[in-house]
């Protein structure tokens, strides 16, 4: 399979980036300073990613704010232009097809960012229930992602106007000549700013950011453990078609007028399913753990309580560089998911000791204003 490249795949091989296939792409995963350096350089000051890999796609025309609510859990009418709003494709069964974000740019017209290892679905499905409306797949855009505490002081020398958006929202702008859409918002728990610039001029904003002392490239491992550590879901390992909000932790995804007892209650796949698992709770949810040691823990490891007994599995886990020790998320049977509980993970012969730990595991960032 021949891997697809982002218009920024020069500069990374320039820089010394480690290439590794990702949803189809050929990404960079570190870069010579390594991800632990890497993440904990954004956390610190601002770290620079390539995720021009997401899909980029616009909805417009009239009955637009509708027809993403037959989709969505979120009252996509009541966002106001340059407003954003965190949504899950939702099934009929009541699990998980994607997350992704909706920002509305205009009155009929809606910019969504979906996952790359989804967007080939998602188009499909949102095309599959336009009526009326149009689908533009924005190919001919890159998307950067300027994230951590100094991302704000960047931005407020490249462009005023959009240093002062708070978290997310977003605006048109231009920067050095070139029109852009940048909103508040990103992947790792900071501050920081996404950026969908045209594919041609990607490269020159890159050399652009990169130029400031404080901006260093940063990879898609770093990219993993900052959000892990940010408590945020990745789909196909804390979201999946099996998993619903509920048990996801993500209730407060789904708009209070779309709940059971709302003004505009439902009309959204797998409603009724989701009601039900708000009312009864569903058996597992997913919780933090932090390994007592160094012992890393893995992905699909089971979980164990003090007799032995599986009690739940390893979705996501890393070495958390801010924590300063591995974490992990995972989903475990309910009753054993508050904070503090002591369990344990079966690392080939041996059971490593695990603590539920509250999320985030380090203090999300975003500037509210």
């Amino acid at each position: 399979m021949t891997l697809l490249r982002t218009p920024l795949d020069a500069l990374h091989r320039e820089l010394g980036a480690k290439m590794v296939p990702f949803a189809g792409y050929d990404m960079p995963v570190q870069y010579a300073a390594g991800i632990i350096k890497e993440h904990l350089h954004t956390r610190q000051a601002a770290g620079l990613f390539d995720v021009s890999h997401m899909g980029q796609v616009l909805i417009e025309g009239p009955g637009s704010a509708a027809m993403l609510e037959s989709l969505v859990p979120v009252d996509v009418a009541a966002l106001a232009p340059g407003q954003q709003s965190y949504a899950l494709f939702t099934t009929d069964s009541g699990g998980v097809l994607d997350d992704l974000i909706i920002t509305r740019w205009r009155e009929e017209q809606f910019f969504l960012v979906v996952n790359a290892a989804c967007k080939a679905q998602d188009i499909d499905h949102l095309r599959a229930h336009l009526a009326g409306q149009s689908l533009t797949v924005l190919e001919e855009q890159a998307l950067l992602a300027l994230q951590g505490p100094v991302a704000r002081e960047v931005m407020r020398a490249l462009c005023p106007e959009a240093a002062a958006l708070t978290f997310m929202h977003g605006c048109a702008a231009r920067i050095d000549g070139v029109e852009v859409y940048i909103t508040c918002s990103g992947y790792t728990g900071e501050d920081g700013f996404e950026i969908s610039v045209p594919a041609a001029a990607a490269e020159a904003l890159a050399r652009r950011l990169l130029a400031f002392e404080s901006v260093q490239p940063i990879g898609l491992g770093a990219r993993d453990s900052l959000r892990l550590e940010a408590g945020l879901c990745l789909y196909g390992h804390e979201l999946t078609t099996e998993i619903d909000p509920v048990q996801a932790g993500l209730l407060w995804s789904i708009s209070k007028s779309r709940r059971e007892d709302g003004a505009r209650a439902g009309g959204f796949p797998g409603a009724p399913v989701i009601f039900a698992r708000i009312a009864d709770k569903p058996p597992l949810c997913r919780v933090g753990l932090t390994v007592d040691g160094k012992r890393p823990v893995r992905e699909q490891q089971a979980v164990l309580d003090a007799s032995g007994r599986r009690v739940g599995e390893i979705c996501s886990a890393c070495y958390g560089a801010s924590v300063g020790g591995p974490i992990a998320m995972a989903y475990v049977e309910r009753a054993l998911g508050q904070p503090g509980t002591k369990l344990q993970v079966a690392v080939r012969d041996k059971q490593v000791p695990v603590t539920v730990t509250a999320m985030p595991f380090t203090p999300r960032n975003y500037f509210r204003g």
